[in-house]
């Protein structure tokens, strides 16, 4: 008869999404003795340390069976992480810690990836609001939140040194995590289609929600321009009050209206001629003067508003604005106010694969040749670049 005694509902739950050696490893040590473990936890590329969820998940479980857990965070929440550097120790019982290294592990490496992505993209626009967009990109409510938590985490780094920043999110549930009561944006590609012209959209959004400011998706029936400055005639009092906007999300298979190769770069000659006068890769390129929401289509579009007397509708860009993008769109002084993006999600996702091993087994230091890097060394490791007070 079997005497096991039986798992709550979560560890029920670990023990089915935890990787089966884990599970057995677990079993073998509560059959042959405890031992005190201290598990050293890390990435192999440079991140910006995003740990919250990780660590709430773990002070959770702990609660759950009853133990506690010693957590030694190295490097805090916003601060930059070098490859292969310990973000955190954490220590606790073996038999308690050895089936949760996947599950951890899962909640650590995405978040410390996107998080320094928005950082770098902050900083590249350091005059620019950005707009978290990924929800639609996320597989799942967990992902979700998980990649809103980072970009806030970014963002708020990146405004420690003068950036603006991500102001907010388009998504309600994942809202507080930018401190606001809801998610931001007014309408999809779809809204207009449904209306069957752009100002109809717009008429239709500001009739129903009459207080909103009011940003226009202007690239669907490829005007650009034309439904852009359209719009802003019909409602002359929003545009001079600087509560509209015009969002360009151009297909990347067309140019904005009016541009083709020529033109493009006749636009940045006007208006940033360094930016196309030395190499550039075709990557590059193609965001200075290609097709889609290039820097020459946001600043053709800044012209056509300013000629027109709209000199304070602001342009939100989006459509790829990952790193790359907008270090080049700051190469460009491209007029952006505001940038929707969820390119901050990481690309690579073996980028994101964090990792733990043990580096003491009941206080002697222990660990796999090759990675003798993460022992704590007498207490001499750092503290995010700074030895620990004695």
């Amino acid at each position: 008869m079997d005497q096991t005694p039986p798992r709550s509902a979560s560890d029920a739950a670990i023990a089915g999404r935890t990787d089966v050696y884990f599970n057995r490893t677990r079993a073998i040590v509560q059959r042959f003795g405890e031992c005190q473990v201290t598990y050293a936890v890390f990435l192999r590329r440079p991140v910006v340390s995003a740990p919250r969820l990780m660590l709430d998940w773990l002070e959770g479980v702990a609660r759950d069976r009853g133990t506690q857990f010693g957590i030694e965070v190295m490097h805090p929440e916003g601060t930059w992480v070098g490859a292969g550097d310990p973000i955190l120790y954490l220590t606790g019982p073996f038999t308690q810690l050895a089936d949760l290294e996947t599950l951890y592990l899962q909640k650590l490496g995405p978040p410390c990836v996107a998080a320094h992505n928005a950082y770098q993209m902050c900083l590249e626009l350091p005059q620019v609001t950005f707009l978290a967009m990924d929800a639609r990109h996320c597989a799942g409510a967990e992902m979700q939140d998980m990649m809103a938590y980072a970009a806030s985490v970014g963002s708020a780094a990146a405004k420690k040194e003068g950036a603006r920043g991500f102001a907010g999110n388009a998504t309600d549930s994942t809202a507080h995590w930018f401190g606001a009561p809801r998610g931001f944006g007014t309408m999809p590609h779809a809204l207009i289609g449904y209306a069957g012209s752009t100002l109809r959209a717009a008429e239709m959004f500001h009739e129903t929600y009459p207080d909103e400011n009011l940003t226009v998706l202007v690239d669907y029936f490829g005007r650009e321009v034309t439904d852009g400055l359209a719009v802003c005639r019909r409602f002359p009092d929003l545009a001079a009050e600087g509560r509209m906007a015009v969002r360009l999300d151009t297909h990347g298979g067309r140019f904005l209206e009016g541009l083709d190769p020529a033109e493009s770069y006749a636009v940045l000659e006007r208006h940033a001629p360094g930016a196309i006068r030395r190499y550039r890769s075709e990557t590059e390129l193609r965001h200075l003067v290609g097709t889609g929401v290039s820097a020459a289509a946001i600043w053709r579009m800044r012209e056509a508003l300013d000629e027109a007397g709209f000199p304070k509708v602001r342009i939100v860009a989006s459509s790829g604005f990952g790193v790359g993008k907008c270090r080049v769109m700051a190469e460009a002084k491209a007029p952006i106010d505001v940038v929707g993006t969820g390119s901050f999600i990481p690309d690579s996702w073996s980028e994101t694969y964090a990792t733990a091993d043990i580096v003491a087994y009941d206080g002697v230091p222990r660990v796999k040749i090759g990675r003798e890097f993460l022992l704590r060394r007498n207490g001499e490791r750092k503290r995010n670049g700074h030895k620990p007070a004695v």
